[in-house]
């Protein structure tokens, strides 16, 4: 993180950056919700960081749709049954873009991300509790959820970077 908790973004990309999250940013406040826009700002300053950087090219609009369809798909926007809830051509046309460009462009930022299906690291904060991989790990050859482990276990699993806390600590603190 940068600045004022600001995601880390190289001096040379800051305009490109600062225009494609004016975007999400907007957006998300108007139709999604601040977790949206957190990971949006996450996932722009990621792509600010690659060498050479896509947002370099003048296309703030099609990034910014790119990033949210990206984050939509990982935490199932598009899915009815799901708040918040949006179908991917409406958040096109909210936009102003094709559904082939943000969906293309989604594909590409999920390439150079190496972005998996379900990804913990794109995951909305409040969806982690209930993700269905994170909490799986393995301990001596069988695969077990972590949430009903001893707390010792879970603790080792937090230092070797496997999970994003550990369990016992949100039981404890509800």
């Amino acid at each position: 993180m940068g600045a004022k908790g600001s995601p880390r973004v190289p001096d040379a990309m800051r305009a490109a950056y600062e225009a494609v999250v004016a975007i999400t940013d907007a957006f998300c406040a108007e139709h999604l919700n601040e977790e949206y826009a957190m990971l949006a700002r996450e996932m722009a300053a990621a792509l600010a960081r690659k060498r050479p950087s896509p947002l370099n090219n003048n296309r703030p609009r099609s990034w910014a749709a790119g990033i949210l369809y990206a984050l939509g798909q990982n935490n199932f926007l598009f899915d009815k049954n799901n708040s918040p809830h949006m179908r991917a051509d409406e958040l096109c046309k909210l936009l102003g873009v094709t559904q082939s460009t943000a969906s293309n462009t989604a594909r590409k930022i999920r390439d150079m991300l190496k972005i998996d299906v379900l990804d913990p690291r794109w995951t909305l904060p409040s969806k982690l509790d209930s993700h269905p991989y994170l909490w799986l790990i393995t301990v001596n050859g069988f695969i077990i959820d972590v949430r009903t482990a001893p707390r010792e276990i879970q603790e080792l699993a937090y230092q070797k970077g496997l999970i994003p806390y550990i369990p016992a600590d949100r039981k404890s603190s509800s």
